[in-house]
């Protein structure tokens, strides 16, 4: 396996976690701007964090259904490189932030069966990148970040028209398997290097990286 997997480490909320991702070297770091979430952020730090980030690694904003005044507070004040769209935004929804803030927009897709995969073919036709998830239970809190994967042999073999990245569930007892039978050359973890809920893990992290490059 190639070693230019692109890792995404989702919800940091502190700067030794940042170091940590950063030095393991993840691409992607994701912010969190969802109250429901144990990985929330205020926007004055997550403009913080965003200062330390070094060039060269994408800064991603996690919103859930957001409307465009808390939108605006959030680009304004936090130097951003993308927005990711993680609720039931509709299609014409990310293509009014994509064109409003001028930034990249991935969106998150839910998958639980085959019928979910319709969806993943609107959303490509208006987002910069599809980030393909495991579908939150009916009973669950949060949209994502709850542990869980789908079965990754529904999107074995696709073919997709923007870039893409897999979650759900990923760690790195699971993720060269997951690579493996999806295709994928880019992976969001949150959960799966957390030693408590929100809490994420130095060692969790390299060692994600690690087996997501193997």
């Amino acid at each position: 396996m190639s070693k230019n997997i692109q890792v995404k480490i989702c919800g940091i909320k502190d700067n030794a976690t940042l170091e940590a991702a950063v030095a393991a070297g993840a691409r992607y770091v994701g912010f969190v701007f969802f109250p429901k979430s144990p990985r929330n952020l205020s926007v004055q730090s997550a403009a913080e964090l965003a200062a330390l980030v070094p060039a060269g690694i994408c800064k991603v904003a996690l919103s859930v259904n957001a409307d465009t005044a808390f939108l605006d507070q959030l680009t304004e004040a936090v130097p951003l490189d993308m927005l990711q769209l993680h609720g039931t935004e509709s299609p014409a929804r990310v293509a009014e932030v994509k064109a409003r803030y001028g930034l990249p927009v991935m969106k998150a897709v839910g998958i639980a069966d085959e019928g979910d995969l319709a969806a993943l073919d609107d959303y490509m036709r208006v987002a910069d990148q599809i980030l393909v998830d495991a579908k939150a239970p009916k009973t669950a809190k949060l949209p994502g970040g709850n542990g869980l994967a789908f079965d990754w042999r529904l999107i074995a073999g696709r073919r997709w028209t923007v870039p893409w990245m897999l979650a759900g569930g990923l760690t790195a007892d699971n993720v060269s398997e997951a690579i493996r039978l999806t295709g994928a050359t880019q992976v969001d973890v949150s959960s799966g290097v957390e030693s408590a809920r929100g809490v994420k893990d130095a060692g969790m992290i390299a060692d994600f990286l690690a087996a997501a490059q193997s």
